[in-house]
């Protein structure tokens, strides 16, 4: 199965969702009750107060003195909404982590956030993956240090696509792992430094005290590190994902962002109303558990997907 067409195939919860309200205007026009159902779909998928106005409003405006559409018809409203959300999207296009680890400096150092059950540790291991598939030698740094079976994990990721992965005993001091990491880094000529941190609540000011501990350790080791901050969130929890990202990025600082998850939710404009809000840059979102379902975000693929006929 091609990307596209696992993208595609992840996004059905949402796409039926969004199409189902738009296939409510064949033959009616939108008249105040198809419009107010239309709009909840819309909501229900997350995609945002200020898109979903944006939406409705040109609705209205392009039906307006016209009789109510039928399925030619119908087909130009999903090409307004499609409009609609590549002027959101397009310019929170995130550069790809390969690109980034090309063009930048040795050791690269990417360090992931985000709350607990996320798929943190996934996302981390499928990078590893990846960037060594692509010709990179990557270290694994196990610096979630309150749960072993996150440590043990990585590790298992390690051992399966032969990378090397530093880690202390549970309980140990998260800086002091990720300090070992960076030394062990420059000393195997690792390019790539990728840091599994524990999740936390982005409400507990202990821990995300924590993280900036962490980004002190690495600006002293490393100046310039992190390179990249990825704030890993789950999409099937909708607009708490924002919420999430708002107070990670007052926090930490936050370079780019990872949709899990994707493909359990009917909620996938998750990723639209996050753009809308925080312009943080979208490097990639997860539609499946295997490896290649953890994609590169593209705008225009992502609206395809999201409102093109099953």
């Amino acid at each position: 199965m091609g990307l596209f067409q696992r993208l595609t195939q992840g996004l059905t919860k949402t796409r039926e969702r969004v199409r189902g309200s738009l296939s409510r205007l064949i033959g009616r026009g939108p008249d105040p009750e198809a419009v107010e159902e239309i709009e909840a779909a819309l909501l229900a998928a997350d995609l945002g107060v200020r898109m979903t106005e944006r939406v409705i409003g040109r609705i209205k405006a392009q039906a307006r003195g016209r009789r109510p559409p039928g399925e030619e018809g119908a087909q130009q409203l999903v090409g307004l909404v499609r409009d609609a959300l590549l002027e959101t999207l397009q310019p929170c296009e995130g550069e790809p982590i390969d690109r980034l680890v090309a063009r930048g400096p040795r050791p690269f150092v990417l360090l992931a956030v985000g709350v607990n059950g996320v798929g943190k540790t996934t996302t981390v291991a499928k990078l590893a993956q990846r960037l060594k598939g692509g010709g990179r030698r990557p270290l694994l740094v196990a610096a979630d240090t309150f749960r072993a079976a996150a440590i043990e994990q990585l590790a298992v990721w390690a051992d399966r696509i032969g990378v090397e992965v530093v880690r202390h005993q549970q309980g140990a001091d998260p800086s002091a792992v990720v300090f070992d990491g960076l030394a062990a880094a420059k000393g195997r000529d690792a390019e790539v430094v990728l840091i599994d941190t524990a999740g936390r609540l982005h409400t507990k000011t202990n821990l995300m005290e924590e993280l900036r501990k962490i980004k002190r350790v690495l600006a002293r080791e490393c100046p310039g590190a992190p390179h990249e901050v990825l704030l890993v969130l789950d999409a099937t929890v909708g607009q708490n994902a924002l919420s999430q990202a708002r107070l990670f990025h007052e926090a930490v600082g936050v370079t780019g962002l990872a949709l899990t998850k994707l493909d359990g939710t009917a909620r996938g404009g998750i990723v639209v109303a996050i753009a809308e809000e925080l312009k943080i840059p979208v490097r990639l979102i997860g539609v499946g558990e295997a490896a290649e379902d953890l994609q590169d975000f593209r705008a225009r693929e992502f609206a395809d997907a999201l409102l093109e006929p099953s």
